[in-house]
């Protein structure tokens, strides 16, 4: 069974930050339906765009959920939402700030009609403070979260990390604040309204950075690049292009030693230019140009083996290419294939958690209001004369 078969989700969210988050619980079992505008759909489906079809980033954030199209700015449209909110265990949203309090769909609003709901919002700096107005998307909350201060290199000037976790960061968080509460719920009774602010969730991405030099907080940590140790950093590997490189991460003594025999050098163990962290760190250079000798000699995942199976934590430098032929991944079944309506069969990366009795088939992100005919049945008892109407009315969206 599902780990979380029989928790129902009411989906107002957007973009990344929200769908990471009910992605993530329909993955574990939840069943998501995702309220969405008739004829546009969350915005990161590119449709207010001009696009024919839904763009990649939103098929990769949506999996397993269920569209309805419901125009909430007809007081019809939002009727039936809240008509149907005591089918629901979970409400989640994650507009820009005064939003949802400009729809009259505020936790009070909601609680008063459902008492136990377990009501959501992701907010760039939260509702409270002086930034509370304030709008943000993922690289904006890494500039408040300090997180561009300590990427680049150093001396260089602040960059924003690749990955999204500035929304992502936060949605996975909300995903587990979601869970508990429902989990306490199911203990009292009782619901609650769950905040979490963008801002303050990738700083707790940043308590290691902090300790490594920020001595708290009394001065700014540095940027370091790759590492200003040299057995700890990135190493050019051939042919080299531009992600032709292994990461070493020799972080103990032991570790640097071994590293010295496993290339082949093992002279530099005692070698009183490397013997000790210290020396190390004064001859970065020079001890460096040695280890570069070795993995210029090799490639990319060449490197990687060799320095993994003699015990190094090494890895060489995935490219997104990489990730979807990775025999390592596709032997862990972590590259799936999956039909999509529209599209066709699409490889899309699973989800990383593996629970023993939890068990959930990947499915693709649901065209545009696919089910809104469903899903009104389901909670509302409405027939298909009932749906024509609403249909004709605008307040559900004519897609098919």
């Amino acid at each position: 069974m599902p780990a979380l078969d029989g928790m129902r989700i009411l989906d107002m969210t957007q973009y990344e930050a929200g769908t990471s988050c009910t992605q993530a619980l329909a993955w574990l079992g939840a069943d998501v339906v995702k309220i969405e505008k008739p004829g546009v759909g969350d915005p990161g489906r590119g449709l207010d765009l001009g696009l024919f079809e839904d763009a990649e980033y939103f098929v990769n954030w949506n999996s397993n959920k269920r569209s309805v199209t419901l125009n909430l700015e007809s007081p019809e449209g939002r009727a039936l939402l809240l008509k149907m909110l005591p089918k629901y265990d979970v409400f989640i949203e994650n507009y820009g700030p005064g939003v949802i309090e400009k729809m009259n769909l505020g936790y009070e609003v909601m609680k008063a009609i459902h008492p136990g709901i377990i009501y959501g919002r992701i907010k760039g700096f939260g509702t409270s403070g002086p930034y509370a107005k304030y709008k943000s998307f993922d690289v904006v909350a890494q500039a408040a979260s300090g997180a561009l201060s300590t990427t680049g290199e150093a001396g260089g000037t602040p960059m924003r990390n690749g990955p999204t976790i500035g929304d992502v960061g936060t949605g996975v968080q909300m995903a587990l604040a979601i869970t508990a509460a429902y989990v306490q719920k199911m203990r009292t009774g009782v619901g609650q309204l769950i905040e979490i602010s963008m801002q303050e969730a990738v700083t707790y991405f940043m308590r290691t950075t902090m300790a490594l030099g920020s001595k708290w907080g009394t001065r700014p940590a540095e940027r370091r690049g790759n590492g200003l140790n040299p057995v700890i950093s990135l190493y050019p590997c051939t042919p080299f292009g531009p992600n032709d490189h292994v990461y070493i991460m020799c972080v103990t003594q032991r570790l640097f030693e071994r590293l010295c025999t496993v290339i082949g050098r093992d002279e530099l163990r005692t070698d009183p230019r490397f013997a000790e962290p210290k020396a190390r760190r004064e001859n970065g250079e020079a001890l460096r140009a040695e280890i570069t000798k070795w993995t210029r000699a090799r490639m990319k995942r060449e490197a990687m083996h060799i320095l993994c199976e003699g015990g190094i934590p090494a890895s060489a430098v995935f490219d997104t290419t990489d990730l979807f032929s990775d025999p390592h991944l596709k032997s862990r079944g972590f590259i799936h294939k999956i039909p999509h309506e529209a599209l066709g069969e699409i490889p899309l990366l699973g989800f990383p958690p593996r629970l023993s009795e939890s068990k959930v088939p990947i499915k693709a992100a649901p065209l545009l209001g696919k089910h809104t005919a469903e899903v009104l049945a389901q909670d509302l008892g409405m027939d298909a004369t009932a749906l024509k109407t609403l249909r004709d009315s605008g307040i559900v969206g004519n897609e098919r």
